[in-house]
């Protein structure tokens, strides 16, 4: 079956197609993609993940056409970005 995996990074962001065997789970898809070795920061055990915006768990099956997410932490709080650009 067919799903992407992407990860974003504050200066790009990386999504890649994959064809996963039918019973894979969100940690099987991420670490088939090879994501957790080109990008070291990576650390699953702190950072969130996801299927198209929906925080979910790492034993969680995907289905075929899903988009697993990797999600960064926020170093920013967005209310005080906001006013920082209001002044």
């Amino acid at each position: 079956m067919n799903v992407g995996v992407c990860y974003a990074q504050a200066d790009r962001q990386i999504w890649l197609k994959l064809d996963v065997p039918e019973t894979s789970t969100i940690s099987e898809v991420i670490v088939l993609s090879g994501l957790l070795n080109q990008y070291p920061e990576i650390d699953l055990e702190t950072q969130k993940v996801g299927i198209f915006g929906k925080i979910a768990k790492l034993d969680t099956l995907v289905k075929d056409g899903d988009r697993v997410e990797i999600y960064r932490k926020i170093t920013a709080d967005p209310a005080q970005v906001q006013r920082r650009r209001s002044v």
